[in-house]
């Protein structure tokens, strides 16, 4: 798979990518629950209740928990009876927001700030999904390298040890020549099986950061050369206008501060509609003249129905009060934090620029150094076919090749993901 394929690919199929959407449509979904309030509220109700009937001048608070159905309309007599009586009930009604005074627009823009947040973080999650993939597709690459390096000079290390063992047979060589360069070929055989190895993890490694079903994946071609570093400068404004760990702070700081407006909110007052249509009864005999509507209170046939308005205001929750002092309390950490990531952010756009230019700079010196050592080789070899040469130089010699064919494979993965570090310090992409 090519990297521009794995990027898009991830993108789409990542489960951390597809966790972040799901966490923003979860987050949406939320932020409706405080409009929900300008909907209207309707219900219905069926009561029964067998009870005394004993009217008094005393009165009562209905504590929570405790229904005490109203008693009204009975004569008042001086000592009471046990005698039980039927009431029943059956009501509908329905209650409606007609004004709330900024309340509900209060609690609404500090759920939608908790949608910004879940966006950067998303977004934040994409960037870091994508530079693993950039990650691990080098580190593929390199592994490769690695490989035919090390696959190599095992080749070549059994072209030598044939040679020596031709050598000793016929009687010109010694025979440590021989047992050098078994131990020599030993040594690069374990070489080439690590690098597989080694080879195998990142292929593993990639295939898990892509987001394929596949145990592992394969790197395709290599990408073109990524765009010139810009000024420093400018690479740290990209960064704070852009990178999303830092944008997702900022949005942390915009959400308590919604947060607390939108607890202070809840002080304010209140003007709803209410209406009801009910019917009912009771058996209890009334205070006057006149009989019940029925005899036995089973059957709710005296209909009553209301509408009126409600105003009401909480001139003093001390709760409340506190709930917005802490939540400034915490608008106050939410501002050292953004101070953090913005020097956090500065910080690493710096460092990640001086890691380009370090791995940039070393790999003209690590191609150089792998020219001289192909060089030294094929002169070591050329002694040692003439017979001026020994094992040792040319396993010296081999050695040397080897190394320096795997440490520039391991300078241009420096190099690439380095670059890769950048990118996501500036959010490119984005």
């Amino acid at each position: 798979m090519t990297l521009v394929d794995a990027i898009a690919y991830a993108k789409a199929h990542q489960p951390q990518v597809r966790a972040a959407l799901a966490h923003i449509a979860a987050q949406t979904a939320e932020a409706d629950v405080p409009r929900a309030q300008w909907l209207p509220v309707i219900g219905v109700t069926a009561q029964i209740f067998g009870a005394t009937a004993n009217n008094t001048t005393g009165t009562y608070a209905s504590p929570r928990g405790v229904d005490i159905p109203r008693i009204g309309g009975t004569r008042s007599v001086s000592s009471g009876t046990w005698q039980p009586y039927a009431t029943t009930l059956v009501a509908g009604g329905a209650r409606q927001e007609l004004f709330d005074f900024g309340r509900i627009a209060a609690q609404s823009a500090a759920a939608d700030a908790r949608v910004d947040i879940e966006r950067q973080h998303a977004r934040s999650v994409a960037l870091d999904v994508t530079f693993d993939v950039e990650e691990a597709y080098f580190a593929v690459l390199a592994g490769k390298a690695v490989v035919k390096a090390s696959e190599d000079a095992y080749d070549r290390a059994r072209v030598h040890r044939d040679l020596a063992k031709a050598g000793v047979d016929a009687g010109l060589r010694s025979p440590i020549e021989l047992t050098r360069a078994e131990a020599d070929l030993a040594r690069f055989d374990i070489g080439r099986v690590r690098a597989r190895g080694g080879l195998a993890v990142a292929q593993t490694t990639f295939a898990a950061g892509v987001g394929v079903d596949d145990a592992a994946l394969d790197a395709g071609p290599a990408p073109a050369a990524p765009p010139d570093l810009p000024a420093l400068d400018a690479a740290i404004r990209q960064g704070a206008a852009r990178d999303p760990r830092l944008l997702e702070v900022l949005a942390e700081l915009h959400a308590e501060e919604q947060r607390t407006r939108a607890v202070g909110a809840e002080l304010r007052p209140d003007l709803t509609l209410t209406g009801t249509l009910s019917g009912r009864a009771g058996g209890a005999p009334p205070s006057g003249n006149g009989e019940p509507a029925n005899h036995d209170g089973w059957l709710p046939n005296v209909p009553n129905w209301d509408v009126g308005v409600v105003f009401s205001w909480s001139l003093f929750d001390g709760t409340v009060t506190a709930r917005k002092d802490a939540s400034r309390a915490r608008e106050q950490v939410r501002r050292e934090e953004l101070t953090l990531a913005r020097h956090d952010e500065a910080a690493a756009v710096r460092v990640a620029y001086g890691s380009v230019e370090v791995a940039r700079t070393a790999l003209p010196s690590l191609q150089r150094s792998v020219e001289a050592a192909r060089a030294n080789y094929a002169q070591a070899e050329a002694r040692f076919r003439s017979g001026l040469g020994t094992s040792v130089e040319l396993a010296d010699a081999e050695a040397l090749r080897t190394d320096a064919e795997i440490q520039l494979a391991l300078g241009q993965f420096q190099l690439a993901r380095a670059r890769a570090v950048f990118g996501r310090s500036v959010a490119e992409g984005l």
